[in-house]
């Protein structure tokens, strides 16, 4: 076996590769779009490489075949810890051999440990916590856009090498067409009629300033929780740049008490229904054909993103979202799944409020670490 760190183009390519060769004859998996993968490995493109370092390899047996792969990067905002620093590990695939496993699992520790890190995170993503992140260990179904998917034999390899869970992501799926549970509906329509409360869609010619708005609610909302580090302006409008291609603007709505931005849900179109034929490419042709999927629509969408000021967490303002968006949602006559996506096991709040909307559970992905 040769593991060969990924350097140049060819390489490159070969990385990509990996996952289209594993995963050729699985009928659920949707291949990530190459220069999103890429994206997170270009500087000019993920301003995450200002205050980290990220490396990649590849594995191969002696004929050549691709094997398995793996990425190893730090986060220095990040990686200090009650235990120690800790790196991580992503974009991880291997066929179903733990001798190739350990094999990565050990480059990449190696390259952690001479960087002065104590363990290492996985498989997660070097940028945010929407896409690329965790492991799938349950609900082995059709995933939406951003959203890992893995064999299922991928826990046992991680788990033989040493990772131990620390904590579950939560998916709940929600049918548009099942009416909202008459409590919920009851709260959502009360706070949608108090004085001072209002909501608003996203409007793109005013992205700015809606962009300005999410920073100032998810900078309070998610504070409190541990390893916090708030999200700055340039990752947001980096982010709401990629959604342009898919978003629609009548999907992700804003709550305002008193004109202060309060709360927040951001869904989209699953845009995993319009590539799935692509096998990652984004060619002249598959531009096309995305149009056209696009104006056509899809059935699913995803709620990648929720949040509210501490101060207004029991006012049921996720609730009247909620309701504003089913409003526009219903009259189409086309989306006929939410999926709820992702809450850590540890965000009682949020997921009550998935509860709230009779959600039911979808999939399951956990962050693992590994101690050196």
């Amino acid at each position: 076996m040769n593991i060969i760190e990924v350097k140049d183009k060819k390489t490159s390519r070969e990385f990509l590769n990996v996952a289209r060769e594993l995963y050729k004859n699985d009928p659920v998996w949707v291949c990530p779009l190459d220069v999103d993968v890429e994206s997170v490995f270009n500087p000019a493109k993920n301003n995450f490489h200002k205050h980290g370092t990220i490396t990649r390899w590849i594995v191969k047996d002696k004929d050549g075949k691709l094997l398995g792969r793996i990425a190893a990067f730090i986060n220095f905002e990040k990686s200090k810890t009650e235990t120690g620093s800790i790196g991580a590990v992503g974009f991880f695939e291997c066929v179903n051999e733990q001798q190739i496993a350990n094999l990565l699992f050990d480059t990449a520790r190696q390259w952690l440990r001479s960087r002065g890190m104590d363990g290492m995170d996985g498989p997660i993503n070097f940028g945010e916590n929407d896409t690329f992140w965790g492991l799938l260990v349950e609900g082995f179904t059709h995933p939406s856009y951003g959203m890992n998917y893995n064999f299922p034999y991928y826990r046992e390899l991680f788990e033989n090498y040493g990772f131990i869970s620390q904590y579950e992501q939560i998916t709940n799926h929600l049918d548009v067409h099942k009416p909202f549970p008459e409590r919920f509906t009851k709260i959502a329509n009360w706070v949608i009629k108090k004085p001072g409360y209002r909501f608003e869609h996203l409007r793109v010619n005013e992205i700015e300033r809606f962009a300005s708005d999410f920073l100032e609610i998810y900078n309070d909302a998610w504070c409190d929780f541990p390893n916090f580090v708030p999200i700055n302006r340039q990752t947001i409008l980096e982010s709401f740049q990629k959604m342009r291609a898919v978003m629609d603007e009548n999907l992700i709505w804003f709550a305002y008490v008193n004109d202060e931005p309060a709360s927040f849900v951001i869904i989209l179109p699953d845009a995993n229904q319009i590539i799935k034929g692509f096998n990652g490419k984004l060619g002249i042709w598959e531009k096309i054909k995305f149009l056209y999927l696009r104006w056509k629509g899809v059935s699913r969408m995803r709620a990648i993103v929720m949040g509210t000021k501490k101060a207004y967490q029991k006012h049921g303002l996720e609730s009247a979202i909620f309701i504003k968006v089913k409003e526009y949602v219903l009259p189409l006559n086309q989306y006929n799944e939410l999926e709820l996506s992702w809450v850590g096991d540890f965000n009682d709040k949020m997921l009550a409020i998935h509860e709230a909307t009779g959600a039911l559970l979808g999939k399951k992905h956990a962050t693992l670490r590994v101690m050196f």
